[in-house]
């Protein structure tokens, strides 16, 4: 079962998620998470997500690269596996642009077990 998956927009957004919200970092990338507390109800409340790519990863061509790929990683991991109600940032690296997609997966998917956050295949049976 998938959370829906919303977009975080405006810059004020972004940032309370990084201010008040907890961190992983990867090789690949960093993970910013925040629990909205304006939710009634968390466990039906969508995932959002934000992705900023600056130009420490690159020119236009390796930033706009480097978004897609986390924008498909959102789609791959964080919609099964990430906690309802919260706003996840994907900050990209380096070398999020290049770095094999099994070893971005797995950045992903470690972020999320060390935020706590992981929903695994048996939470979602439950």
């Amino acid at each position: 079962m998938t959370a829906p998956v919303g977009r975080l927009t405006r810059r004020p957004e972004f940032l309370r998620v990084a201010e008040r919200g907890r961190r992983a970092a990867s090789p690949g990338m960093v993970v910013q998470a925040w629990r909205r507390v304006d939710e009634a109800d968390g466990a039906h409340a969508a995932i959002r997500l934000g992705l900023t790519a600056s130009r420490k990863v690159g020119g236009a061509v390796e930033r706009n690269r480097a978004r897609r790929r986390l924008r498909a990683l959102a789609r791959q991991v964080l919609a099964r596996h990430g906690a309802a109600g919260h706003d996840y940032v994907l900050v990209a690296r380096r070398e999020t642009a290049t770095r094999p997609w099994p070893q971005l997966v797995e950045d992903l998917e470690m972020a999320l077990r060390r935020l706590g956050h992981w929903r695994g295949e048996e939470a979602s049976t439950r």
